[in-house]
């Protein structure tokens, strides 16, 4: 191994502990954000905002950091994101109303906007075409792994709630300082670790159009499908108690497979996509979460609900790196950061919009209209990566060449 290879492995480890340590909050917002805000005196629509909130700032940042990142370099905004994201832990720890939460979720939405747009640039700078989808697999798995072990002090908060005294309004500060201790650990752990990845040159080369016709093409699906699932997920466990009548403790139960599955397969995942291409796993995975997302509504247990919730967290680490990979198999290497910056700049647009229309859907149409509409909006998304993404010529030979 070179030196160069040495210190780009280095540089992959580091960024690897630092998106675990500052995805540790990640598990317990996902399920306390709608219970604390809902006890804050929250609408669905307040609810839908506070998911929206974090998506604001990448939407009209994400097309420029990313032609930045490609004359600058990736690890200044790296850092900045990682900043962003331990005072964003510092806002929610403080707390004590619905403004203040979604103030929160917007400085939140900075270090959204900086961190992984600059992680994703650099695993396309140190990977290749045969090992992307294995390394923005690694990458999802750190930060899901994150979220997992993060969301036991949450969890344990809740269950100490069902027979102690205490209160969210007590349990809320405590465990977000916590996490501000993690995510201020994580831009210390970058800080020296964490190398920049891009040679930049004195004079910096003229960057290429990274709008092709597919790229486009991969933004309207990642809009589509992105708005359709943002839709759900905020009034999800809000309906599922109502429904079910399942406490916070027996729904984080439930989706411990779910959780399980996310932490540890996408990598491998990854390397069936870089093996036998990536179409074949986004159409697979946009497919599994629209028929997860038909079923939900009919629920009658949560045994059910534990294995729809596995399917659903399958497809997604089956399709998540493919698509990430596919932006770096069509985009050329002084690019990658304006090229990532178009594609996660549909990605947030959809998630913005998406938690809004949920919230007035759950409220105006029924509690079940959100999850039926999210159901043909993916299976529309996975109809059009089959008819309108191309894979790379490269990617296609390699497929096809039998392995060794």
């Amino acid at each position: 191994m070179t030196d160069t290879e040495r210190a780009g492995s280095g540089t992959l480890r580091a960024l690897w502990w630092a998106t675990f340590l500052v995805s540790l909050p990640f598990g317990v917002l996902s399920f306390a954000l709608p219970i604390y805000g809902k006890m804050l005196k929250a609408s669905a629509f307040e609810v839908g905002a506070l998911f929206s909130a974090v998506s604001f700032v990448p939407i009209l940042v994400r097309p420029f950091i990313g032609r930045i990142l490609d004359r600058w370099g990736r690890r200044p905004f790296l850092l900045v994101g990682l900043a962003a994201y331990a005072l964003s832990m510092i806002l929610l720890c403080v707390s004590r109303s619905v403004f203040l939460l979604t103030a929160a979720r917007f400085v939140q939405g900075i270090g959204q906007a900086f961190l992984w747009l600059a992680a994703y640039a650099m695993v396309a700078d140190l990977g290749h075409a045969t090992g992307w989808g294995r390394g923005f697999g690694a990458i999802d798995e750190a930060s899901n792994r994150g979220a997992l072990l993060g969301a036991i002090p949450g969890l344990g908060a809740i269950v100490a709630m069902e027979f102690t005294p205490l209160r969210w309004e007590q349990a809320w500060p405590a465990i977000f300082a916590l996490y501000a201790v993690a995510a201020i650990s994580s831009l210390g752990l970058a800080s020296g670790r964490v190398g920049e990845t891009y040679k930049i040159t004195e004079s910096p080369p003229v960057v290429r159009r990274p709008l092709s016709l597919q790229l486009a093409a991969l933004m309207v699906i990642v809009l589509i499908t992105g708005a359709s699932s943002a839709m759900v997920w905020p009034i999800l466990v809000i309906y599922l108690q109502d429904k079910l009548g399942a406490g916070a403790v027996t729904l984080a139960i439930a989706y411990l497979p779910a959780a399980l599955i996310n932490s540890f397969l996408p990598s491998r995942l990854g390397r069936i996509t870089d093996r036998f291409g990536r179409k074949p796993l986004m159409a697979l995975g946009l497919f599994a979460g629209a028929a997860v997302s038909a079923f939900l509504p009919h629920l009658r247990s949560v045994v059910l609900l534990a294995v729809l919730w596995a399917v659903d967290s399958l497809g997604y680490a089956a399709s998540s790196p493919a698509e990430r990979a596919f932006v770096a198999d069509i985009a050329g290497s002084d690019a990658r950061g304006a090229s990532y910056g178009l594609y996660t700049f549909a990605y947030f647009l959809g998630a913005a919009v998406g938690p809004l229309a949920g919230g007035w859907l759950y409220e105006r149409a029924g509690h079940t209209a959100p999850f039926y509409v999210n159901s043909v909006m993916l299976l529309v998304g996975s109809a059009l990566v089959l008819a309108l993404l191309r894979e790379p010529r490269a990617l296609n030979a390699r497929a096809r060449r039998p392995s060794a």
